[in-house]
């Protein structure tokens, strides 16, 4: 039991890896593709900055709340950390709507204008 519990935290650690890897990938792409399509409308580039900035943060963001669930479920279940894993996926739900909002001009439940039903 010790050793699966060693692996599902390496595993968590990996998943949380690789959100850091995704947010830090994300500002390196948006970043680069700023200074490629500076030219065209005013503000436009700054525009696209932050929505390729803010999709790069809300992905790594969804990678982090799994490390963080397989970390606490899998390796130490007890009530006061499940408390703190609710608290965090709380606050970073929040946060990944915030971001949403900033980035696509609606929340997560409305429907795209792009593709009505």
């Amino acid at each position: 039991m010790i050793y699966y519990r060693d692996v599902m935290y390496g595993i968590g650690m990996a998943v949380d890896s690789v959100g850091v890897l995704v947010i830090v990938a994300g500002a390196i792409f948006a970043t680069g593709r700023f200074f490629i399509v500076r030219q065209g409308e005013a503000g436009r580039p700054y525009r696209l900055y932050r929505q390729d900035l803010g999709r790069a943060i809300l992905l790594g963001l969804e990678f982090l709340i799994a490390g963080d669930i397989i970390r606490t479920v899998v390796v130490a279940p007890t009530l006061e950390n499940v408390i703190i894993l609710g608290l965090i996926v709380l606050i970073r739900t929040f946060l990944s709507m915030a971001l949403q909002l900033e980035v696509e001009g609606r929340w997560p439940w409305q429907r795209s204008e792009e593709h009505p039903s």
